[in-house]
């Protein structure tokens, strides 16, 4: 194609653009069901919407590479489903953090009020610097380090290369500790 691409610009524009033009007419046929299937499992009418225009966008992102087109509902069903089920342990992992911070601040004798005000104090200036991160770095650094992905899994959420998550979990982590100093 990069040959094709290359003598007839305007091929590229035309591929593009049928190509798009079929994405949206699957997407008009299917976007309902991606909804629902993210209601069935969230149970939660924003969450669903949230997950269903993620599984939208990856599945924009990766339709080129869609084989069997005639798939594209179960694809796009399978793609919302994990969407969903991954907010949900998101969700419990966060919760279980949270409640196992509070639990640990309150159950140990040692702990005054400064050292739990200055952790709190230090947890905000995190949440700052990790909202100060580029999105590509951002995004690494949240589904490696908080959400608990390898970076093989990171790889496949993203579609990257692992060399490529491992570089940008790198430069994250490195400009992270710049923001914190």
């Amino acid at each position: 194609m990069d040959a094709l691409v290359g003598t007839y610009p305007e091929a590229a524009v035309i591929l593009d653009t049928s190509l798009e033009r079929e994405f949206e007419e699957r997407l008009a046929d299917s976007s309902a069901l991606a909804f629902r299937v993210a209601l069935g499992v969230l149970r939660n009418r924003d969450d669903a919407e949230e997950v269903a225009q993620e599984a939208f966008l990856r599945a924009y992102q990766s339709f080129s590479r869609l084989r069997d087109r005639e798939r594209f509902r179960a694809w796009l069903v399978r793609i919302t489903w994990r969407l969903a089920l991954d907010r949900i342990r998101a969700a419990r992992r966060r919760v279980a953090r949270e409640t196992s911070v509070m639990m640990d601040e309150l159950n140990s004798p040692e702990r005054t009020v400064e050292d739990i005000r200055a952790s709190r104090e230090f947890q905000q200036r995190l949440a700052r610097a990790m909202d100060e991160l580029p999105e590509k770095l951002r995004v690494v650094l949240v589904l490696s380090a908080i959400e608990g992905h390898d970076t093989r899994e990171v790889g496949l959420l993203l579609d990257l290369p692992e060399g490529t998550v491992k570089s940008r979990l790198f430069h994250a982590r490195k400009k992270l500790s710049e923001l914190l100093l």
